[in-house]
């Protein structure tokens, strides 16, 4: 089976490097007799999916350059979320590449109880959205019972400071364009201003 490997530490992981993680990684593969065919070695928070070699990983899974993606440990990997960690390991099992945790043996896509895997991750991933539903409602419930109504705050135009000026032009006949040129505006607020006043007779 041909494997890659994935390391990542910190930026704030201070003094730490990935040469504890290969090495270890490295000894598996050779005991398993594994070929390795790239490592992949990222210095970047987990908690960004945009790690230049984490991409790379996955351009070259799907082009079934390897057969097997060891990491050291599951938040080695990815440290974003359970529904963005399940989404990465779907994207590997989409490609027909494997994955394996070196110190989290459950955490095996190699063998027969892959799907099983992907199935708790899956459900743990519903459950951390219910959750932050539930967090999002009690936020908005909590606003409104102080006061405070979510979204975007109104803006009045009828006390827009060009108001006046605007229903005086379209009282004299210019056209949306021409006061909007007049005034600096867009010929769309012109017309929200006029909507709100009531002026907007051709």
């Amino acid at each position: 089976m041909q494997v890659a490997i994935y390391a990542r530490v910190s930026t704030k992981d201070k003094g730490q490097d990935t040469e504890n993680q290969l090495r270890q990684l490295r000894d598996y593969c050779r005991k398993q007799d594994w070929p390795i065919t790239t490592e992949y070695i990222d210095r970047a928070s987990g908690k960004r999916g945009d790690r230049e070699q984490f991409q790379a990983m996955f351009a070259a899974a799907s082009r079934r350059e390897f057969d097997c993606v060891l990491f050291w440990s599951l938040d080695r990997f990815s440290r974003e979320g359970t529904l963005e960690t399940l989404t990465h390991l779907q994207r590997l099992t989409a490609s027909g590449v494997a994955f394996k945790s070196f110190t989290e043996q459950y955490l095996d896509g190699t063998g027969i109880f892959r799907d099983a895997i992907i199935g708790i991750l899956a459900a743990l991933a519903k459950q951390e959205r219910v959750r932050l539903s539930e967090r999002v409602l009690a936020g908005l419930q909590r606003a409104k019972a102080q006061g405070r109504v979510g979204g975007r705050p109104k803006v009045n135009r009828a006390g827009d400071p060009d108001a006046n000026q605007i229903r005086k032009l379209r009282d004299d006949g210019q056209s949306y364009g021409d006061i909007a040129t007049e005034l600096g505006r867009s010929k769309a607020d012109v017309y929200r201003v006029c909507m709100t006043l009531g002026c907007l007779a051709p």
